[in-house]
């Protein structure tokens, strides 16, 4: 049983929603923030609010948090708290899981994946969390280096995407794995996904979804131009390599945060990283329930009509 969370700094991650257009969600973040803080305070807890979280808020009615950079809150935060989406979630990670810091995920955003907890539960499900009613999971990230002189190592927590860029034409790609040629394919692109980025744009694009638990990665076509061209599976200790063969324009895209520009002869290779996301889950935590609620698979064609007027038709 783990053990309950010393009295330590506690850190807030919020992002707003990219999908909000032009209304001003400031105001309710702020509020959202604000109700964690008293709450972590009141569970004998110091609260410290991300110093880029802290330019999306109200600037005067957050003066009061301190703030702290996400190289800061690696080293001296017992667990991160994130507000928002999948997306927000994701961000966090990256630059959390060199750290081992442990990540409490709680959605304000559409699906949902990761951030399992909400707003209206996080009274009730976060003191259980701290008292050490938790389930802690590791998540497997990818280790991402071009082929570019004095290259970026990167983290993927979901996915590397090599693609065709703003070109209209296809790209001519190559895999190899463990330094041994695999095959060659014409296609938009393709992408390496994690189990976690099995249920993100690899899903999309027909990849399968891979339980969290499973040893492997994914790699996935975009739109390829053979119909045989299928997603595969191999084992997480394979180190692949996406070598572009052919294209007017490339791009490696990691977890559509980072963006690699690459031209013919270039190439990304992909590995399991060292380092792990630690998520804390409530107890009752069941990755299959996540799967049947956000998927709708309970859901029968009959059920999904009364609720979609276009299915009615």
């Amino acid at each position: 049983m783990p053990q309950p969370l010393a009295p330590c700094q506690i850190a807030i991650a919020v992002r707003p929603s990219q999908r909000e257009g032009n209304r001003d969600v400031a105001r309710d973040l702020t509020d959202i923030v604000l109700a964690v803080a008293a709450q972590l305070r009141g569970l004998g807890y110091a609260p410290v609010l991300e110093e880029n979280s802290a330019s999306e808020l109200d600037a005067r009615t957050v003066s009061g948090l301190p703030t702290s950079s996400m190289a800061d809150i690696g080293r001296s935060h017992g667990v991160a708290i994130v507000l928002g989406g999948d997306g927000t979630f994701i961000s966090v990670a990256r630059h959390l899981a060199p750290h081992n810091v442990p990540i409490i995920g709680v959605n304000l955003g559409r699906l949902g994946f990761l951030t399992d907890l909400t707003l209206s539960n996080l009274t009730e499900s976060l003191p259980r969390l701290l008292a050490g009613e938790y389930r802690e999971e590791r998540r497997v990230l990818l280790n991402v280096v071009s082929s570019l002189a004095a290259a970026e190592q990167y983290l993927a927590v979901n996915d590397v995407v090599v693609n065709r860029g703003g070109a209209t034409s296809l790209v001519d790609l190559e895999i190899s794995l463990n330094d041994r040629f695999a095959y060659g394919f014409r296609a938009d692109g393709v992408i390496v996904a994690t189990p976690t980025g099995s249920t993100a744009y690899a899903l999309s694009a027909g990849g399968p979804i891979m339980a969290p638990f499973v040893n492997a990665f994914t790699i996935v076509p975009i739109a390829p131009h053979a119909l045989t061209n299928r997603p595969i599976v191999v084992a997480d200790d394979s180190v692949i390599r996406i070598t572009v063969a052919r294209a007017r324009e490339a791009l490696a895209s990691i977890d559509g945060h980072q963006v690699i520009p690459l031209n013919e002869g270039d190439s990304v290779e992909i590995k399991r990283a060292a380092d792990t996301v630690r998520l804390w889950h409530p107890l009752d935590y069941d990755y299959y329930h996540t799967l049947r609620e956000k998927l709708g698979w309970t859901e029968t064609p009959e059920g999904l009509s009364r609720r979609n007027p276009v299915l009615r038709r």
